[in-house]
């Protein structure tokens, strides 16, 4: 941390304490940034990263500007250094940590991880190791994901995914599904009802093709909406961008206890 530049929580006993801010820095108080794609056209709905009432803590949301789904998804020439350049802007905006709108974000999880000076997270997708650590041997893992053409090694490997792990994944696909597909393909507007049971159909697909599920992680960013709804019916814990990125804000914003003793 640059020296002098307070990090973290100010309260009345600090008002002494000299703080200082970094050059080209005008704006404060977002403790985890977010970057999205800038070139979609569907509803955001609460539970949805880019919601604003989906945290209750800021985040600071940075559009990667002209990126749209099938570049990130397949991971077109230049996508990298336009993510990168996101990230970059969000470090200087004074976050302490950044994430992602899109699971597929996690194609360049590892390459920003090195380049940035603060914690990445950019893909729900990094969740896995952790999961796999708090279930049995045998028990697999279910994840629902927006495309799972897009859903390659690559992505995996940049994740922290290794191939014993992989061979433990259980993956269904909600690209296609007649409302769901909105998503991916921009149509402007969709049942919201329907979206909520084409996602709880295909998990509850996964826990009927592998009974032996423990867990449940979903991949797109669009999808926390429906987490309760997918917890309800199949009775697995769930996990997603918002156990991310409160996970991330947690740790970043660590303040002091207090009471009576």
């Amino acid at each position: 941390m640059e020296q002098n530049i307070r990090y973290g929580y100010l309260d009345s006993t600090n008002d002494r304490v000299s703080v200082k801010m970094k050059k080209g820095q005008n704006i404060a108080g977002y403790p985890v940034g977010i970057v999205y794609i800038d070139d979609v056209y569907y509803p955001m709905l609460p539970g949805n990263i880019v919601n604003g009432y989906t945290f209750d803590f800021p985040v600071r949301l940075k559009a990667v500007e002209g990126l749209d789904c099938p570049n990130l998804f397949d991971v077109a020439d230049g996508v990298y250094e336009k993510v990168l350049t996101a990230c970059q802007k969000l470090e200087q905006e004074g976050v302490r940590a950044i994430s992602g709108a899109c699971g597929f974000f996690g194609n360049f999880q590892a390459q920003i991880a090195d380049e940035m000076n603060i914690p990445v997270a950019l893909s729900s997708l990094v969740q896995l190791p952790w999961i796999d650590t708090l279930l049995k041997k045998d028990q697999r893992i279910g994840v629902l994901t927006a495309q799972k053409d897009s859903f390659t090694d690559r992505l995996l490997d940049s994740c922290g995914v290794d191939d014993r792990l992989k061979r433990r994944l259980i993956v269904k696909d909600l690209g296609h599904e007649p409302e769901f597909s909105c998503i991916i393909e921009g149509r402007g507007e969709f049942d919201n009802g329907i979206v909520c049971k084409e996602v709880v159909t295909k998990a509850l697909e996964i826990t009927k093709e592998a009974p032996d599920t423990g867990a449940i992680l979903l991949e797109c960013s669009d999808m926390p909406p429906y987490a309760y709804a997918v917890q309800n019916a199949t009775g697995l814990p769930v996990f997603d961008f918002t156990t991310l990125i409160r996970w991330l804000h947690s740790a970043v914003t660590q303040t002091p206890y207090c009471g009576f003793i």
